[in-house]
């Protein structure tokens, strides 16, 4: 589990600068047992009345499988602030430390010899002025040592890893399970329709979650398009890249040949159309809509549970859509979802 951080980070270091990645850290809860269980039951009450369910994952159901997520206590940009901060305390904890270290220097010599004539006085102080440490040195000598302290700090959230070692969770499994193996069984009732993900690690892919039922709003590491016709090569490597670069492989599709570009949306990206187009489509159809694992601040996508008639929010962090939420469970994904599907088979 500690190999499998690095990517989640590496991909995150592919976007462009963004300073607005909103709220990060903040505390986590768990609904005690009884209260969970009531939880459920309500759950599981509200998916059998539905028609149509629709489900939205987010980097939290994907957290057992050793990927992070961004804004929890160890999440890459709460660690990423928390590095930025530390670093700041020390530069001014260094500069302050050089700043009392002359001075101390200074008070030593003067108690020590005798006061100099006009002429020493007036070279000392040349003598001291050309070696102060001026702004560009002190940068240069901060960035040294900042640059290996910046180092020692990625290498705590890069913990040497990559997308490929993960494996779909209980959650990616269940969702491939309540989706896919139903809709393909006339004589069972289908749970869950239609799955919309925020995540960019493949794993409801990698589950055995059909194209035709996933919505994929931020691109896949693994998913490569072809830039003429559209057509899409999952892959077992990261393709790499970030907002539609070519991957400098070809289109082997029939009479073809164009080039393929990578799928991962930069910040300033439009949401690819007929994904978008589909999850709003199918958001605005459900009867419920279950958000689990994202805090539901990035946007356009966060709004989407809001067209279901219905929507339910597991997650361990509050969320700016919780006033908006018929249920809201404090918990694990997994556990909820494992409960969950124990209620629905009783």
């Amino acid at each position: 589990i500690r190999n499998i951080h690095n990517k989640m980070a590496d991909y995150a270091d592919r976007l462009s600068a963004y300073p607005n990645k909103g709220v990060c850290g903040l505390a986590e809860s768990i609904d005690p047992a009884r209260v969970f269980q009531n939880k459920i039951k309500s759950l599981a009450q509200m998916i059998r009345e539905s028609k149509h369910t629709v489900i939205m994952t987010g980097a939290g159901i994907s957290t057992s499988a050793g990927i992070p997520d961004f804004r929890g206590p160890k999440g890459v940009w709460t660690l990423e602030k928390q590095h930025a901060r530390e670093e700041k305390r020390k530069s001014r904890s260094n500069a302050k430390k050089r700043e009392l270290e002359g001075t101390t220097e200074s008070d030593l010599k003067s108690d020590t010899t005798p006061p100099p004539t006009q002429k020493q006085a007036s070279s000392e102080a040349n003598n001291n002025a050309s070696s102060h440490v001026t702004p560009n040195n002190a940068d240069d000598s901060t960035n040294s040592n900042n640059s290996e302290e910046t180092q020692s700090s990625a290498k705590k959230v890069k913990l040497s890893s990559s997308f490929e070692q993960a494996k779909p969770t209980l959650t990616h499994n269940i969702i491939t399970k309540l989706i896919q193996e139903q809709n393909s069984n006339e004589r069972q009732r289908s749970f869950f329709h239609h799955c919309i993900t925020q995540n960019v690690d493949g794993l409801h892919r990698r589950s055995g979650l059909s194209r035709d039922h996933l919505s994929i709003l931020h691109g896949c590491v693994f998913t490569e398009q072809c830039k003429t016709c559209n057509q899409e090569y999952f892959r077992d490597f990261d393709v790499g890249g970030v907002s539609f670069q070519p991957t400098g492989r070809k289109c082997t599709a029939d009479d073809c040949d164009g080039d393929l570009i990578d799928t991962i949306l930069d910040w300033n990206d439009e949401l690819p159309e007929r994904d978008y187009g589909i999850a709003m489509e199918q958001c605005t159809k459900a009867d419920l809509c279950l958000a689990l694992g994202t805090s539901l601040r990035i946007e356009p996508a966060g709004s989407l549970p809001l067209s279901a008639r219905k929507f339910v929010i597991v997650n361990l962090q509050v969320t700016p859509k919780d006033q908006y939420a018929t249920l809201i469970i404090r918990s694990r994904v997994d556990e909820v979802m494992k409960a969950l599907v124990e209620k629905l088979y009783v």
